[in-house]
């Protein structure tokens, strides 16, 4: 038998819904593999928070940046990670598809010059730059020194520089 989700993690999952998503769309670049990784993350962080045993989370939110950044990093390690669909659905026509938001020239340099990182420079970018985490908390979520997370930033944004502007 299933359990109700409770009113807690509840109130927790829609306030940091969005959040959670535009960050994972930072970081994978494409819709569809964005909410998965948003709903993997909430699945993980509604178990650790409702673990009996074990320290209690004092920040979840924290957490959650935390796990979707790891759950990206360790998804990008599979091999199963590079596969690609070779043709559209049938029956979908642009309307599904259409989001207008993307369309702007801004966000598409912007994804090609993420795409373009390693999956670990990609997610020091996200979360220093554009979830604007301080070095310290950057090395913190990924697991890193304080330099590690400025030399990684510096040589990703040079990187993205270099994209930019071919």
């Amino acid at each position: 038998m299933i359990e109700p989700v409770p009113d807690s993690f509840d109130a927790f999952a829609r306030s940091q819904a969005a959040q959670l998503y535009r960050a994972a769309w930072l970081l994978c670049g494409e819709r569809t593999q964005a909410e998965d990784l948003v709903q993997e993350t909430l699945a993980k962080v509604y178990v650790r928070m409702h673990r009996r045993l074990g320290p209690r989370l004092d920040n979840p939110a924290a957490y959650a940046h935390t796990v979707l950044t790891r759950t990206f990093i360790s998804s990008r390690r599979r091999r199963s990670s590079t596969e690609t669909p070779y043709a559209d659905l049938p029956g979908l026509g642009s309307a599904a598809t259409a989001d207008h938001a993307e369309a702007t020239d801004l966000r598409l340099a912007l994804t090609e010059a993420l795409a373009g990182l390693a999956p670990v420079d990609r997610a020091v970018v996200v979360l220093r730059h554009l979830e604007d985490l301080s070095v310290e908390e950057v090395a913190e979520v990924l697991g890193l020194s304080p330099g590690a997370v400025r030399n990684r930033s510096m040589r990703a944004l040079a990187r993205m520089r270099e994209e930019v502007a071919r």
